[in-house]
């Protein structure tokens, strides 16, 4: 069968699954040719076939996660009437501070937009004007591997397909969900405690628009095969500009059902399998990462059968790692860990302890206890911190993020701040570098940014605490200064990057077990995929002195053994090694 016939085929066959059942006249042969038409797919010559269950990463990948204006130039900067633009001075950064480290950059959304730092989306095809243009993106592009949100879920309530909705004109004109008041809405999961539906007056009389997250960000209606056309053009775009991650936001939402609780639907794990075919024929370099914020089993099924998201957000391991340093008992954190199976090859574990959005609380259902959350949030409270809430379907307001710096939420222990907040941020980092799966770092994570109390005042939104903007010259001046915070932190957390890129050990796919090394030392052991490296991590989680048997951790008598991290050798003569309050060591075999 020729590759396009073949394409054909599997498109058609996932429109049957998403479309079938709806009581509405969908002529799938058309939307087939339409969507191929759209991502230049048509042609024998044009399709390329993927392989499969290909690791298309290494140990090597590292993801800088990063707004496009971060980092902004001062007033004073001025050239020709003008400032230089956010992302040609975050290329600069890039450059000059983590080229070494970063090969990946996450510029989070970049394009016109009303609300929510991004997320409320105006115009998908166009850079803001305030960060630069798409010659800045595809600069970096050529550079870095560049992950772009595809914000799929909904739009802003100011785009020009919601403006066409209200006047019910085309493009738009059927674009979102709407539905009247019913009491099966109540069934439906929120992340928000706004009211679901939104009023809106059209030419064509009151409609009342479906809103998960916000009365600005109207959701979509994908039982609509013209907004699934749309959303190709626009992958198709990206793609053309140099996108190699694509990162599915809020996809879980994706489609509606009256009846059902409306999130992970059959339909969205269709949705993702269709938009996967589609990419991998026309890019098989490119990967997708959905972003599902839910509880740990449901967030696992996104990998499908390695055919849905070539990867999921670890979204268990935050306030899982941040509890497990901020109690001294890794016991949570070691349980949760033993029971998440290795991603099968084709598919790794994106993994963060930061980002753009708070600590979400969700994904420890079921894993902490809601007393132990609350004595979580009540802590990070008393680190300066927010807690943003949800409505559960019975009407209870649940915590449902944690929202500070993590420089801040690490500055202590339950008991309150202490001398060891460089030490317990490092080893947070130390542990997640050494996971199976590629590691996402936050750039306030790399620079040690503390809470950004101003920002939450001005904005009155709690997730501003941890999207502060940087005066470039003002953050040079602090990494530059060796004394500084910022410059300590940024100092070793690229030499712990710049040591796990060696390590074949380290790769996303590599095995991994845990250890058995008590509450107080958490531990984990990887062995690359040829068998040839095996690197034992342990750390230190508590703020009191450790010692560690070698025979507990069972290193291999005839081997050579040294840590990475402190080069130092570990010797046959050897019994124990002491662990400092919060001590890493990457116990490697010399091979």
């Amino acid at each position: 069968m020729h590759n396009v016939e073949y394409l054909k085929e599997k498109v058609f066959h996932h429109l049957e699954l998403i479309y079938g059942t709806l009581d509405k006249e969908i002529d799938l042969e058309d939307v087939t040719q339409e969507l191929l038409k759209a991502m230049r797919l048509s042609n024998e010559h044009d399709v390329i076939l993927p392989e499969a269950h290909a690791n298309l990463w290494s140990e090597e990948d590292i993801v800088l996660i990063t707004y496009g204006d971060s980092l902004i130039e001062p007033e004073q900067n001025i050239v020709d009437g003008m400032k230089r633009p956010p992302l040609q001075t975050l290329h600069q950064f890039l450059h000059k501070y983590c080229g070494h480290a970063i090969n990946n950059v996450h510029i989070l959304p970049f394009f016109p937009y009303s609300s929510d730092d991004g997320f409320s989306v105006i115009d998908y095809s166009t850079v803001s004007e305030s960060l630069g243009d798409w010659e800045d993106v595809t600069k970096i592009a050529n550079e870095f591997g560049l992950m772009v949100d595809l914000v799929i879920n909904h739009c802003s309530a100011r785009s020009a397909w919601f403006q066409n909705f209200i006047q019910r004109k085309e493009p738009g004109k059927d674009f979102f969900y709407t539905s009247e008041p019913n009491p099966e809405l109540d069934k439906v999961t929120r992340p928000r405690t706004s009211p679901l539906l939104r009023e809106t007056e059209t030419l064509e009389g009151t409609k009342q628009v479906w809103c998960t997250f916000s009365h600005d960000q109207v959701d979509f209606d994908f039982t609509n095969p013209k907004v699934l056309l749309a959303f190709i053009e626009i992958i198709r775009l990206y793609l053309d500009r140099g996108t190699r991650i694509f990162r599915f936001d809020a996809i879980a939402f994706l489609w509606k059902e009256l009846g059902t609780n409306c999130i992970n639907l059959p339909q969205t794990h269709e949705m993702v399998r269709l938009l996967r075919t589609l990419i991998e024929h026309a890019a098989p370099h490119a990967l997708i990462i959905t972003e599902t914020n839910i509880p740990n089993q449901e967030n696992l099924t996104y990998f499908g059968n390695a055919n849905e998201a070539h990867s999921i957000y670890n979204f268990s391991l935050p306030p899982l790692l941040l509890n497990t340093l901020v109690t001294g008992d890794c016991s949570y954190l070691k349980n949760w860990l033993m029971s998440m199976p290795p991603a099968q090859n084709g598919t790794f574990y994106f993994n963060f302890i930061a980002s753009h959005d708070g600590i979400g609380l969700r994904p420890a259902e079921g894993l902490l206890s809601d007393e132990e959350i609350e004595d979580l949030a009540n802590c990070m409270q008393n680190f300066g911190g927010k807690v943003s809430w949800r409505s559960t379907p019975n009407g209870k307001q649940k915590p449902y993020e944690l929202n500070i710096a993590l420089i801040d939420a690490l500055q202590g222990d339950i008991s309150g701040a202490d001398e060891f907040q460089l030490e317990r941020f490092l080893c947070a980092h130390t542990i997640m570098f050494g996971l199976e799966g590629i590691p996402g770092l936050y750039i306030h994570s790399l620079l040690g940014t503390p809470n950004d109390d101003e920002k939450v005042t001005h904005t009155g939104q709690n997730r501003s605490i941890n999207r502060h903007r940087w005066v470039y010259d003002e953050l040079v001046e602090e990494l530059d200064d060796v004394h500084s915070l910022h410059h300590q932190v940024l100092t070793q957390i690229t030499q712990l990057l710049a040591i796990r890129k060696a390590q074949s050990a380290f790769h996303p796919n590599a095995t991994q077990f845990t250890l058995q090394l008590g509450p107080q030392v958490f531990g984990y052991w990887r062995q690359s995929i040829d068998r040839r490296q095996s690197i034992f991590c342990i750390s230190n989680i508590s703020k009191v002195e450790q010692s560690i048997r070698l025979s507990d951790i069972n290193l291999i008598g005839t081997e050579n053994w040294i840590d990475l991290l402190s080069q130092k050798a570990i010797t046959s003569d050897l019994a124990d090694v002491i662990l400092q309050p919060y001590q890493s060591m990457w116990i490697s075999n010399k091979y």
